[in-house]
């Protein structure tokens, strides 16, 4: 039987369909030229009209009357120009043809040779560290693929990596701290020195994020920042660390930066603060700005070790019961710290037990700052006489339900010369200055997300607040504002944040109100025969702390910082 053909339709069907699509996508392209520059003009109105919503969304309400105002000005000015409409369309023309143009790099798939070589190296470097004989199909190997252990990578302008992800094999020990340094300490040398990375591990995807942290605001001036009473702000961090942000004022602008907050009071579970960092590291700087923070609501003692005069600015403020930079002064001073605690514990504890509220004398805070507390025990045990770190014992052990915060700063190297109280009880910490990955475990307690680095500029560091986690941490400019090396504008802002003057200074005299113009400066002996000798005989004794001064002899220091009627 003779096989029909098939219809014509169907044998060259195939054929026709291919010619219609070519010429249906030779007719889109033609279109496509011949429309594109209405195309991009569209585009480029699209973006101008997106720009001008995000600029109108951003200004502030209280600016937005005057920015209609001037757009009105300058519609009216436009329309009174001979040719303004045409001219203006014509920009405007211009201006979106410009913006919507096709801006989109021609970007390669994949990292260039430089790069390539870099993740190269290091996909090298970790093998030994994430291979195993065993492994049938590893995922590390010598001469390996990059690619699979590499699945995210970005660079920064320089060339260097500024965001990695690395998979590694499950085998891995990622729950032992040293098996983790030891990658920390690998991937930081590869990746570039001289910044801070981020290592974030997720021991359940097998996976290691390695970012780099941008660098804290180091031009933050000491202010007034908004706290509540109980509240010290120790420095700044970053933002994904703390949920909590400060309004601060730099120069004429205003910015958001999130702070780590230290809480003392009776409920704190962390009262006393202990801060070492090598010499220049910003210690000094710290117990400043605790300082300038702990005057609004309480007295503050210091005790100036260095012997530099760091704390001459402070000296006769109001609030400031002593500085003190001698042994027996020093003596005296914490001698009746000690005893201003026991005196708080007696009379809170009688309030309780009447049923009656704590009386307002012990509700006061009472701040100790000791600027380098060692350089006294060697004093001591020269002059055979007590340890002066002895004294803080009670402060320490029962300075929290008395309101009295006591805050050590000394150097990193004299750590171990510090007593058996301060370290026990100093449950926040902080570590200014250069610091070894061992230094700063042994210290805080646990050891930093980031890689320390060698290089640090005054008053960087970290922090840890009891168990919690470790932060960074930039302390704010408080310098000396008594010394000449200080820019103005850092001097100004101390200085504006002193409390007044309200007692005399040590080595300051008080003229004497009721002398006679006429008569001698030796004639009034006679009535104050006793106030010079003390002086001479009790170089400790602070005048600036009592209340007000008689022409009396003045007692001894003890009595001078007692805070009784």
């Amino acid at each position: 039987m003779a096989r029909r053909p098939l219809p014509r339709i169907l044998s060259n069907g195939s054929a026709q369909l291919a010619r219609s699509r070519e010429l249906a996508r030779t007719a889109a392209d033609s279109a496509t030229d011949v429309l594109h520059p209405l195309i991009t003009i569209t585009r480029g109105l699209r973006r101008l009209a997106a720009a001008g919503r995000r600029r109108w969304a951003e200004t502030p309400k209280e600016r937005r009357g005057a920015l209609l105002f001037l757009v009105a000005s300058v519609v009216l000015v436009v329309a009174l120009v001979p040719y303004g409409p045409l001219l203006a369309a014509i920009t405007l023309m211009a201006a979106a043809a410009w913006q919507g143009r096709d801006r989109s790099a021609t970007a390669s798939d994949g990292p260039d040779e430089s790069q390539s070589q870099r993740l190269k190296s290091l996909y090298e470097a970790l093998v030994p560290y994430f291979s195993a004989a065993e492994d049938p199909e590893p995922l590390y190997s010598h001469g390996g693929a990059w690619d699979k252990a590499f699945p995210t990578y970005a660079f920064d302008g320089g060339g260097r990596i500024s965001q990695l992800v690395v998979r590694y094999p499950a085998y891995f020990t990622d729950g032992e701290a040293e098996a983790r340094a030891r990658i920390e300490h690998l991937l930081a040398a590869k990746s570039g020195r001289g910044r801070e990375y981020h290592f974030t591990w997720d021991e359940e995807g097998n996976q290691l994020t390695v970012g780099v942290l941008p660098p804290l605001p180091v031009d933050i001036a000491a202010q007034r920042f908004v706290t509540t009473p109980g509240e010290t702000v120790l420095g700044f961090t970053d933002p994904t660390r703390v949920q909590r942000t400060l309004p601060l004022t730099h120069g004429e602008k205003q910015r958001d930066v999130p702070p780590v907050v230290w809480r003392t009071g009776l409920r704190s579970t962390e009262p006393h603060l202990l801060a070492l960092g090598q010499p220049g590291s910003g210690t000094s700087t710290l117990l400043r700005s605790i300082a300038l923070q702990a005057l609004l609501h309480g007295d503050v003692v210091i005790v100036d070790g260095g012997g530099t005069g760091e704390y001459a600015c402070l000296t006769g403020r109001d609030g400031v019961l002593a500085v003190e930079a001698g042994l027996a002064g020093v003596t005296a001073s914490l001698e009746w710290a000690a005893t201003e605690t026991e005196r708080r514990l007696i009379a809170a504890n009688q309030a309780h037990q009447a049923g009656d509220p704590p009386p307002d004398d012990t509700k006061r805070p009472l701040w100790i700052l000791l600027d380098r507390p060692t350089a006294f025990t060697h004093l001591a045990a020269t002059d055979g006489r007590k340890d002066p770190q002895l004294l803080l014992q009670v402060p320490l052990r029962h300075g929290r339900p008395a309101n009295v915060t006591v805050v050590v700063a000394d150097q990193l190297d004299s750590m171990d010369a510090l007593s058996e109280p301060v370290r026990q009880h100093t449950r926040a910490r902080v570590v200014l200055g250069p610091a070894t990955a061992e230094q700063l475990e042994s210290v805080l307690g646990a050891p930093p997300h980031t890689t320390p680095i060698d290089e640090l500029p005054p008053g960087r560091g970290y922090a840890r607040l009891g168990n919690g986690p470790v932060h960074r941490l930039q302390v704010p400019a408080t310098p000396n504002p008594y010394d000449d090396a200080t820019p103005d504008a850092l001097c100004e802002a101390v200085l504006d944040l002193l409390p007044p003057r309200t007692t005399p200074a040590d080595g300051e005299t008080i003229p004497e109100q009721d002398q006679s113009e006429g008569e001698p400066e030796s004639a009034p002996a006679e009535d104050a025969p006793e106030s010079v000798p003390v002086a001479a005989e009790a170089p400790e004794s602070r005048p600036d702390a009592a209340p007000a001064l008689t022409e009396e002899s003045l007692p001894n220091p003890v009595t001078v910082l007692t805070k009784e009627k």
